[in-house]
């Protein structure tokens, strides 16, 4: 992780404390210690009130929001003694994890305390290595949908005490309604307590705001199953139909080859089916998709939250963001699903993309096609032609209906002087 070069920090290291429901009882003496030595202590007002009389430092709550002030906060206290509290484990989900990415993990001393997840599987006797985690504080909630699958154990660290009734409302919407829920809310505190029942009758009113929500998926009858591979049916997309069929889109991401924390750029995006399921193969994968027209730019937000990935950025025609200098992140991947004529789109996305990044393209049309023949022969690469059938009834027998064949070119960008191939 490399520090903000801005926020540089010269000072001793920050100690950061994490601090339960059970507040100040709960602390080793270690913890404390480091409390009682500072002179000033950041946290949120409900984890400075935990602190006992003892603890002289100044108490300075965060600012709502957090992050714009967050660097002159920082600067105007870096003379003294600084600490800041946090919920539990820091590092979790926590102020540490912004801290560090800030200033440097260098720069802090992180004392954590048994985390929410920690806690809420001791309660309910679940294997925490075999457990979901999904965060709904400052994030859409819809990024539960593809952790879902019958059986599935499912923790949501929740954003207030709204939040169980939400997820039983997702849940009921998206063919989960006999899901088990659980809310389990001041983990470790003296006024702890759990409240157990089912998605699809769920009434509870809103509890204690510092609550997790347990979640034991079970699927309706006649539920889709959708899960993290890639080729999910096409009625799960809605559009005009400018859409990569699910064979052909299975085969393409398996030529883009997605892994944790990549970044895909999706040109043309259409519904946004290829940059939705490079985003679903795991949580910390990001896209953003080109698509010239607005409908379809709409239906991609949409489409995209409706399948638990609603972190997706869209954007507008590719070569006018390009040539236009936006800031955007390099890609590891591109995929050339539309526009493949348009002038200069190859040249922008080719020179954009690092060495051993990964480039897909897909022409269904006699000139796009000749474009990669050309690609290929200037840089290397892999080319493929799919022809799927599928059957269909003809009368009370089944015929096989040809869809239109597709050419793919799938090539990894070498460095200078050496071109890799797939």
């Amino acid at each position: 992780m490399t520090a903000d070069p801005a926020l540089s920090w010269a000072g001793p290291p920050i100690p950061v404390v994490g601090i339960g429901a059970d507040g100040w009882a709960g602390l080793p003496d270690r913890s404390r210690g480091v409390l009682r030595d500072c002179a000033v202590l950041f946290g949120s007002a409900r984890q400075l009130a935990l602190l006992p009389a003892e603890v002289t430092a100044y108490r300075e709550p965060w600012p709502s929001p957090l992050l714009p002030a967050l660097p002159g906060l920082l600067d105007r206290y870096r003379d003294t003694r600084l600490g800041v509290l946090a919920s539990g484990d820091p590092m979790f989900y926590g102020i540490g994890v912004t801290l560090a990415r800030l200033l440097g993990p260098g720069s802090l001393r992180v004392f954590p305390q048994p985390s929410a997840v920690s806690l809420a599987c001791a309660r309910l006797g679940w294997p925490v290595a075999d457990v979901g985690i999904v965060s709904a504080v400052g994030r859409p909630l819809e990024r539960l949908l593809p952790e879902l699958a019958e059986g599935r154990r499912v923790l949501v660290l929740s954003a207030d005490a709204g939040t169980p009734a939400k997820v039983a409302e997702l849940l009921r919407g998206n063919g989960f309604g006999s899901s088990a829920l659980t809310v389990l809310e001041q983990l470790g505190g003296s006024s702890e307590r759990l409240v157990s029942g089912i998605a699809g009758t769920w009434r509870e009113s809103p509890g204690d705001p510092l609550n997790i929500v347990a979640v034991t998926a079970a699927t309706e009858p006649g539920h889709t199953r959708r899960t993290r591979l890639p080729g999910l049916p096409d009625s799960a997309y809605s559009g005009d139909g400018q859409l990569t069929k699910t064979e052909i889109r299975t085969l393409t991401l398996a030529a883009l080859a997605p892994g944790p924390g990549e970044t895909l750029w999706d040109i043309g995006g259409g519904s946004g089916s290829i940059a939705i399921e490079w985003c679903r193969t795991h949580p910390a994968c990001r896209a953003i998709a080109f698509e010239i027209l607005q409908r379809r730019r709409d239906q991609i937000t949409a489409n995209a939250t409706g399948l638990g990935v609603p972190d997706i950025e869209v954007r507008g025609e590719a070569v006018a963001e390009l040539a236009g200098g936006a800031a955007l992140p390099d890609p590891d991947a591109i995929f050339l699903g539309g526009g493949l004529t348009t002038p200069g789109l190859f040249e922008h996305c080719w020179s954009r993309l690092p060495a051993g990044g990964r480039l897909v393209a897909n022409a269904v049309t006699a000139e796009s096609e000749a474009l990669l023949l050309n690609w290929s022969a200037a840089h290397g690469g892999g080319l493929r032609r799919f022809q799927v059938y599928r059957g269909e009834p003809l009368g009370r027998f089944t015929t096989w209906r040809p869809q239109l064949p597709v050419t793919q070119w799938s090539v990894v960008k070498g460095r200078a002087g050496d071109t890799s191939r797939m």
